[in-house]
């Protein structure tokens, strides 16, 4: 087979002077943090720059003079243990070395209310300090539509509340999920314990774009029209008809379910109404990232994986997370093979040469290959731009394609 490298024009907007940019916004709210502690939380996403955020946060809390700490806030992530949840935020870069912030990790909860579907709780660091900064991106979510999705709210009803929160949450069926986090947000906000909230954007290649400051009782209102000027952002694949799409990687970094469902049009809640867009007719995932320390949720959205996937799952790991939303599918395991040469092999057999696209992962979209009936297609196209030539899609003496998506 004979492949065809496509860069898409995405958009770019890259935000200048992020820290000056960070603490604008925080000024603009006219509202000192409260003496004392202040929790910043840190989740288990790869976000742009979240380092830089971070610290620029913190030092903003320290000239005002409160006192700042990160606590990392994930729902049953990473095993739901005090320990991976630390463990994850490391990972990120998120240490005390580089924030210059103590880094708090703890499972206990305190609640806060209930709601239809249980109790609402919060992360006992958080409810103890003299506030709470939420800081999160804000992006459409995988599992639901609604005029807010993941972002703030998430974050202090998921994030915050553990996996007791996450269950209560998770509880509620498919289509009444955006109600209840609506609900959950308002018992969030009505405890006193949020300061403020500082929303992300980033741009089509996953760069910060914008950030937002928010009081309080201005997350729930303005959320919404964030989402939308996400969507605005957003990066799809070039194609909505495909035989096969091969995702390099998969992980918990790139999506809540290791590959974005609104990219790979199927969300794999059984029961309920899935995505029209676009159309695949099988997937093939091939690694799972080194970040996502094990957990291969959505695994089970892909119907071909390596052996080396198979192998690199935390099966404990996973099963806490999937079994906590309650979509089992999603940890379902697809059909093994050997290596990526067999993969290829046996999916060409049973699918065809044809309408063949590979992407490194299903949050950076800007490099990908196409095979050569696409190309075609997709060279006359504005926003696609097919480099000459074609590219031998061959193995090294592992079985791992040569494909390198950062050229």
């Amino acid at each position: 087979m004979e492949v065809h490298q496509v860069h898409q024009k995405l958009i770019s907007n890259p935000l200048p002077n992020l820290e000056a940019q960070v603490h604008r916004e925080l000024d603009s709210l006219g509202l000192p943090p409260p003496k004392g502690e202040i929790a910043i939380t840190a989740g288990s996403r790869g976000i742009d720059n979240i380092v830089a955020i971070t610290r620029a946060v913190g030092n903003w809390i320290r000239q005002k003079g409160a006192t700042p700490f990160l606590t990392p806030c994930m729902g049953s992530h990473n095993g739901a243990t005090a320990e991976g949840q630390l463990s994850m935020v490391h990972s990120l870069g998120l240490t005390e070395e580089a924030t210059g912030m103590e880094v708090r990790s703890s499972m206990e909860v305190v609640q806060i209310g209930e709601v239809e579907t249980g109790k609402v709780w919060m992360d006992r660091h958080c409810f103890e300090a003299s506030g709470v900064l939420v800081l999160n991106r804000i992006k459409l979510h995988t599992c639901f539509s609604g005029p807010v999705q993941s972002g703030l709210t998430k974050m202090m009803v998921v994030g915050m509340g553990k996996i007791q929160s996450a269950e209560t949450f998770h509880s509620a069926p498919t289509p009444t999920m955006k109600d209840m986090l609506l609900e959950m947000g308002e018992c969030v906000i009505g405890s006193g314990k949020i300061y403020a909230g500082l929303g992300l954007l980033e741009d089509g290649f996953d760069r910060t774009a914008e950030v937002h400051a928010m009081r309080p009782e201005e997350i729930l209102e303005r959320e919404p029209s964030l989402l939308e000027k996400h969507r605005s952002y957003f990066p799809s694949l070039p194609a909505d008809e495909l035989n096969v799409l091969v995702v390099n990687e998969i992980g918990k970094t790139f999506s809540g379910t290791g590959m974005d469902t609104n990219v790979i049009g199927y969300r794999g809640v059984n029961g309920y109404e899935d995505l029209i867009r676009p159309r695949i007719q099988a997937i093939a995932a091939l690694a799972l990232s080194q970040a996502s320390q094990g957990n291969a949720i959505g695994v089970g959205l892909a119907d071909f994986i390596t052996r080396r996937l198979r192998d690199s799952i935390d099966e404990k790991k996973t099963f806490t997370n999937v079994f906590t939303t309650g979509d089992m599918r999603r940890m379902a395991i697809p059909c093994t093979l050997e290596d990526e040469k067999e993969v290829v092999r046996r999916m060409s057999e049973r699918y065809g040469p044809k309408r063949w696209m590979f992407i490194p992962n299903t949050l950076h979209l800007e490099t990908l290959f196409v095979s050569s009936d696409l190309a075609a297609e997709l060279a006359g196209r504005e926003n696609c731009e097919v480099r000459p030539g074609p590219i031998p899609l061959d193995f090294d003496s592992k079985g791992c394609h040569r494909l390198n998506f950062n050229r």
